[in-house]
């Protein structure tokens, strides 16, 4: 196997050009697990995990984060996104957390990934860029199914971005133990009070993150009612509709994790708590 270690993001788009069957690590996390498996036998490797343009982090009306940024920063900094560091603290062991980056749980595009569905209800767009060319995808068209996206050969993720959405916000995730576990469903909502929009994501209940659009609207009008410029208690009634919304808008499977039966009921309580917990925050 060949490995190199670039010293700048144009050197990485270079050889990532000359040899498009080079896989880039990052923290990998996941990468070294297959490998280690038999899954994966890449011919040529690149590092980019110390490239200083993949590290930057902006924070204002539209937030960036590099995708070298790890879930330990994530967590220590929640000015990007109080759901998105709720999410990076429920990242494996705190050596995982130190290790793992953003843009390695993008280029995984697991449904089960715990970042995703927060990016999902952000409505973030990935950065891609290539020797000659760069673009933006939202998250939706730039993960297309299970652990499959719209990154070409001879590109590598260089951000992920978003426009501020507020504090009100939250993660919910469960699953088989409290730490260190892959989720068997997990919520991320955003109220977004400024554009006065309600976004849900679910992950681990389809082939790809799912959002839950008449769930979606169901927020939107208990916060039509109530006024968006404050914090909503709503009822428990309220949010058991909304949960069940969630709920039926997923597409849930048996696995070792769980059956299909439990991740549909288990997904329309933790999305009733998430509603609840964001709704409250202004």
């Amino acid at each position: 196997m060949e490995f190199a270690r670039p010293s700048s993001l144009a050197d990485a788009l270079a050889l990532m050009a000359e040899a498009p069957d080079t896989i880039p690590l990052a923290g990998g996390t996941d990468l070294l697990v297959a490998m280690n498996s038999g899954r994966l036998r890449p011919r040529r490797m690149i590092a980019i995990d110390r490239l200083a343009e993949l590290s930057e982090v902006a924070v204002g009306e539209r937030v960036r984060l590099g995708a070298a940024v790890t879930y330990s920063r994530i967590t220590a900094d929640t000015g990007g996104s109080r759901a998105l560091a709720e999410a990076a603290r429920a990242v494996g062991s705190p050596q995982i957390r130190n290790a793992g980056t953003i843009g390695g749980n993008l280029g995984t595009s697991s449904p089960a990934g715990d970042t995703l569905p927060v990016l999902f209800a952000l409505g973030a767009s990935v950065h891609l860029r290539s020797r000659n060319a760069e673009r933006h995808l939202p998250i939706d068209r730039f993960v297309i199914g299970t652990k499959r996206n719209a990154r070409r050969p001879d590109e590598l993720i260089v951000a992920v971005e978003w426009d501020d959405s507020g504090p009100a916000q939250a993660f919910v995730k469960v699953g088989a133990r409290s730490a260190m576990v892959i989720a068997i469903a997990s919520v991320a909502v955003v109220i977004d009070r400024v554009r006065r929009v309600a976004r849900i994501a679910v992950g681990s209940c389809g082939p790809t993150v799912m959002r839950a659009a008449r769930a979606e609207a169901f927020a939107s009008g208990l916060l039509d009612e109530s006024g968006w410029e404050r914090p909503l208690v709503p009822s428990d009634a309220a949010c058991r509709a909304f949960g069940d919304l969630v709920a039926a808008a997923t597409r849930p499977i048996d696995d070792v994790r769980a059956t299909a039966a439990y991740r549909g009921q288990v997904v329309s309580v933790i999305a009733d708590r998430a509603l609840a917990r964001a709704a409250a925050l202004a």
